[in-house]
């Protein structure tokens, strides 16, 4: 976790969104653990459906915004990767998404106002099970 201006954030990489638990968004003390969710993805093409609504799934049940970057391109294995870059609002609506096999730069800016609002309409937090994972 870091935080940039106020906000924070996760990172996470491609991998990680199978694992809900590790993007595991917490409630303690009236503060979210992060309001922002980044993964740097590795993902092919072939599993595009997975990841598009895996991220959806994501940005709602943590209550945050998630930022997916992902490759272009083929790689050396000739595995195709079709980039689909995007952010994702904390109701699971895509804010901003780039075009299929295309390098393209994405700006939006993030409402924290409206992260904030939306968190305290439907304080979801509340209900979450408090936990911690512990490595060995």
């Amino acid at each position: 976790m870091l935080s940039l201006n106020g906000w924070k954030i996760n990172l996470q990489v491609c991998y990680d969104l199978r694992f809900p638990v590790w993007s595991k968004n917490s409630y303690e003390n009236g503060t979210h653990a992060y309001d922002v969710l980044i993964y740097a993805a590795n993902w092919p093409e072939v599993r595009s459906h997975a990841y598009k609504s895996l991220l959806l799934a994501r940005a709602i049940e943590n209550q945050a915004y998630v930022i997916w970057v992902n490759r272009v391109g083929e790689d050396g294995n000739k595995i195709k990767h079709s980039g689909d870059t995007m952010i994702v609002d904390p109701y699971g609506k895509i804010i901003q998404q780039a075009k299929p096999f295309k390098e393209e730069s994405l700006f939006v800016t993030l409402s924290y106002s409206k992260l904030t609002d939306f968190r305290s309409k439907f304080k979801v937090g509340l209900d979450w099970d408090n936990y911690s994972i512990s490595y060995l």
